[in-house]
């Protein structure tokens, strides 16, 4: 385990405790998750080394990670996701006004770079994880690498993707300072994470699905993340929500509190949710875009 002693925002070093919740999906082992005094951003700490963390995404339930697991909550997923994929692209495609070429950061098994390339994107992929990476690269072939330092040339991305990724990457502000220097100019940077200050963490708690710990490194909100990125040279230029993602998380926090998945509870608390956010701004998920 390694500790953090500076914020990442920050960079003060005085921490409160704000939550301790359940690795559920692989070791059932306890995780903290701490928060800054000065700028409230919150972070798993201590969390696992960059060396063993691999072991905590060893599950057929890792759907990103997958494209069969069974399951009527991954089926949703799934079946949500072709619909996702397709509004995703539509967002780049406004964003850069014509197909270009784009990085996806943490591609899993390559769905949206392959959505991208049917829609005559340029594209290129990182993934670290060896079995996803092995199934992009069946779709996609060579310009899926485990990271971005092997990559084999550096061009320059006009879009940089990062889907549920940036809460994952254990060197922050560095891998920030690497993905600004891969932007064109005028490229954008589409970053989405979840939100720690939706109304479904609230209700759910040490249950919420989306702390994910301790493969979820930070839990962001859009204060923090907007600081972070400013801290950088970005700029916020856009935010949207993730309309779907208050449901499916429901569906799995439910199952993390009483062990089977509430489909009327989760559908009602997804209602709630979205519902709060249309008027606070704070949904379950948010994708940011930077320039």
């Amino acid at each position: 385990m390694e500790t953090l002693t500076q914020c990442p925002v920050c960079e003060t070093g005085q921490f409160e405790p704000f939550l301790t919740c359940t690795d559920y999906l692989v070791s059932t082992e306890p995780f903290n998750i701490q928060q800054c005094k000065q700028c409230g951003f919150r972070f798993t700490n201590p969390r696992p080394e960059a060396e063993v963390v691999g072991k905590y995404y060893k599950s057929a339930d890792y759907v990103s990670h997958n494209d069969t697991g069974a399951g009527l909550i991954n089926s949703a997923y799934r079946l949500v996701r072709n619909y996702t994929l397709r509004t995703k692209l539509s967002l780049i495609n406004k964003l850069h006004g014509k197909p270009g070429h784009i990085l996806d950061v943490g591609c899993g098994t390559g769905a949206f770079l392959n959505t991208c390339k049917q829609g005559d994107w340029q594209v290129s992929g990182t993934e670290p994880d060896q079995d996803a990476r092995a199934i992009a690269v069946q779709k996609l072939g060579n310009v899926i690498k485990p990271s971005l330092n092997e990559l084999e040339i550096k061009p320059t991305f006009d879009i940089i993707t990062m889907w549920h990724v940036l809460e994952h990457v254990s060197e922050l502000n560095q891998t920030i300072d690497e993905l600004k220097s891969l932007l064109t100019k005028n490229g954008s940077l589409v970053i989405a994470v979840p939100n720690s200050n939706s109304y479904d963490a609230q209700y759910f708690g040490q249950f919420w699905a989306a702390y994910d710990l301790p493969r979820h490194l930070y839990h962001f909100t859009p204060k923090t993340i907007e600081s972070l990125f400013n801290k950088h040279g970005f700029r916020l230029v856009d935010k949207k929500p993730m309309l779907f993602d208050a449901f499916y998380i429901a569906l799995l926090s439910t199952r993390y509190q009483s062990g089977t998945p509430n489909y009327v509870a989760s559908v009602k608390i997804g209602v709630q949710s979205n519902s709060k956010a249309m008027r606070s701004g704070d949904y379950s998920s948010l994708i940011y875009v930077f320039q």
